[in-house]
């Protein structure tokens, strides 16, 4: 259907948008906020009004105009909970309405169809990102074609040295020179955009977490309304992206779990103030990625259950003989398979014994598993762990061994260059002197499938800093090739993989490529390394230029700039924030600063400022590097000190290069 024939074919996706944003902003009312909820509510509110009114929509746009005029009083102040279920009752009005736009009463058209053209639109755009990759790949052999007659070209001219005509070989050569790096650089370029493209179009198929978290608040909320109890909710985990399959069950399952800790887990008011407790309850939910796994944690500050309770129900159905002990996970285990439950009365919400066989169910269902803890009078915690069809995350693609491989990108720490010496000795000693620690380090070729058998593989020249939980170790690998979006499968089953292996995405080729497990990362580390204290490895003399420090909050930027800087033979170091970086500079001489402007804390400007005003890093260039172009904020880098200043939207690597030649030296 065209936009012609369906003029509200855009409006359906804004009205979904802001109609869910005022739900769960309503519910975030309750979380004592201040006055910037009710802001935010009123400006979603207003611009649904308007814009239900260019589409001749009345009836949202009265419903939002009447959740305008409820909340207006309080537009300083926060809103008493009288309200709350005035403001839910219009946005379950307006979500039906939006329901109702989206499911329009046209009997040609089953519901399902809307889902199977959105999955359609998917495929046809992996197919044409296919498509154009396969048309695109020919380059590569061209700028290998390329890169013979420039060799031709040089052999030409070394030929007619002192010739007539030496003068035009040799331009002929420069120019090939040029166009060849020109060429290469697009290609590489294409090839990453393609790449993040397929990424981007993968992700499609994937949910947010945040859908189901939504859900579950409300849950929570009307719940506690029912029983008359004071609850907030807390949530973690909603930008994850999962596969739609998995998340819909898990929600389903996880409904009962909240309600369950809500109707008989969270204690009334007055039993809770008597117990030492705050009169408000808490229920939290988070979810997970711990590498091929999903993990949906809820906890309430409740009660806990009644093991005394379930031992007696479990008595009265003959599960366990009377009298006989049961430890508290076997009373779990059997209150999972369902029929007991330790309410004392029925309601709508609970007491019938189908809340953690339900989650029991699910896990079955999708070959996961689910565990309970509880405690008495402290609450409980019910876990369920699923196996991951699909999942969205960013990856840092290194490679070693001759073998490409991604890292998660939220489990890298830091990425430290290494010399030659450096390598070779972390390497035989197991072991990398970082940042006055000593860690684990595991060359990835040693774990990869390309890697040696023997496991003497020569580490890479670029140590990559992991955390694991509480584990921080490092991996050596030969180069660092950026970041992507990766949209990452399991391994199929007749395919087993070592415990390193987190699971497999699809490059912009079509191919493979590994994505590595942290948490199996630090075991192998560990098993290779051991745990044991190592000697501080000897100091390294200090190559002819020292490093370059840069500077950046964004994880992203540094990785560019990184991959960059070392492609040109810089040694490189990395600082997330101003203060870090200064924290650095006092520790060592650097080669120069390359700088952001917009950081948390300290500012460039401000990091450029202090560098010149001390002695020790007052001879140190720096640039700095950032999205602004204005003339004033130029000015103000140069009054600060920068040496120069190159603007993001402009930026130009060979010119990048070419300053920091110009004002650090060239690398040895």
């Amino acid at each position: 259907m065209t936009g012609e024939k369906d003029p509200l074919r855009y409006f359906r996706i804004e009205a979904r948008e802001l109609v869910d944003h005022l739900g769960q902003g309503v519910l975030d009312l309750q979380g004592g906020a201040g006055t910037e909820p009710v802001a935010r509510l009123l400006r979603h509110a207003h611009t649904l009004k308007g814009a239900a009114r260019v589409v001749r929509q009345s009836g949202l746009a009265d419903a939002a105009h009447a959740l305008e005029e409820l909340l207006m009083p309080y537009r300083d102040a926060e809103p008493p909970a009288a309200i709350m279920g005035d403001l839910l009752r219009i946005t379950d009005a307006m979500a039906a309405m939006v329901v109702q736009l989206e499911q329009p009463d046209i009997p040609e058209i089953s519901e399902k169809e809307p889902e199977r053209a959105t999955t359609n639109d998917v495929d046809d755009l992996l197919e044409a990102v296919d498509e154009a990759h396969a048309r695109f790949a020919p380059l590569r052999a061209h700028t290998e074609a390329l890169d013979k007659a420039r060799r031709a070209a040089e052999t030409l001219a070394e030929q007619l040295r002192g010739e007539r005509s030496a003068p035009a070989a040799g331009a002929l050569s420069a120019e090939l020179t040029t166009l060849g790096r020109r060429l290469t650089e697009t290609v590489e370029q294409v090839a990453r955009e393609l790449d993040d493209i397929r990424g981007r179009a993968e992700r499609l198929r994937l949910v947010p977490a945040a859908t189901v978290l939504s859900t579950l608040h409300r849950a929570v909320y009307d719940v506690a309304s029912t029983e008359g109890k004071q609850v907030q909710f807390d949530s973690q985990g909603g930008d994850l992206r999962l596969d739609p399959h998995v998340l819909a069950q898990a929600g389903n399952a996880l409904l009962h779990v909240v309600r369950n800790a809500v109707s008989h887990g969270v204690e009334p008011e007055a039993e809770r103030v008597a117990a030492g407790k705050a009169a408000q309850g808490r229920v939290s939910v988070d979810v997970r990625r711990r590498g091929r796994f999903a993990a949906f944690r809820c906890r309430d500050d409740g009660r806990g259950f009644d093991l005394d309770a379930v031992r007696r129900q479990a008595e009265r159905r003959g599960l366990v003989p009377p009298g006989a002990e049961a430890d508290v996970r076997e009373l779990m285990r059997l209150l999972m398979q369902g029929g007991i439950s330790t309410s004392e009365r029925v309601t709508g919400v609970s007491g019938r014994g189908i809340g953690l066989d339900a989650v029991r169910d699910v896990a079955e269902r999708l070959g996961g598993d689910v565990s309970v803890h509880t405690e008495p009078g402290r609450g409980t915690t019910v876990e369920l762990v699923v196996p991951l069809a699909l999942v969205s995350l960013s990856g840092l693609v290194v490679q070693a061994g001759g073998m490409l491989a991604a890292l998660p990108l939220d489990a890298v720490h830091t990425c430290v260059l290494l010399a030659a010496v450096e390598a070779a000795a972390a390497v035989e000693a197991g072991a990398l002197a970082h940042d006055g620690r000593v860690l684990t380090y595991l060359p990835l070729s040693r774990v990869l499938p390309a890697g040696a058998p023997n496991g003497n593989a020569t580490a890479g020249a670029v140590a990559v800093v992991l955390a694991s939980g509480d584990d921080v170790f490092a991996v050596g690998a030969d180069r660092l090739l950026g970041t992507s979006t990766l949209v990452v499968r399991p391994l199929p089953e007749l395919a087993p993989a070592a415990p390193v292996v987190g699971g497999v995405s699809i490059d912009a080729e079509g191919n493979p490529r590994i994505v590595l497990d942290p948490a199996g990362l630090a075991t192998a580390a560990a098993t290779a390394g051991g745990s044991q204290i190592f000697a501080e490895p000897e100091e390294v003399a200090a190559s002819e230029l020292p490093p370059i420090l840069v500077v950046d909050d964004s994880l992203t930027t540094r990785m560019l700039e990184r991959s960059i800087l070392e492609s040109a033979g810089y040694r490189v170091e990395l600082a997330a924030s101003a203060e870090e970086g200064l924290e650095r500079a006092r520790r060592r001489p650097y080669a120069l600063f390359l700088v952001d402007i917009d950081m948390p804390g300290l500012d460039g400007f401000a990091f450029v400022e202090m560098t010149r005003a001390d002695p020790q890093t007052a001879r140190t260039p720096a640039i700095l590097v950032s999205s602004r172009a204005s003339a004033e904020d130029r000015r103000r880098g140069a009054d600060a000190g920068a040496a120069a200043y190159m603007v993001k939207s402009a930026f130009d690597q060979e010119e990048l290069l070419a300053r920091i030649r110009e004002l650090a030296g060239a690398p040895a």
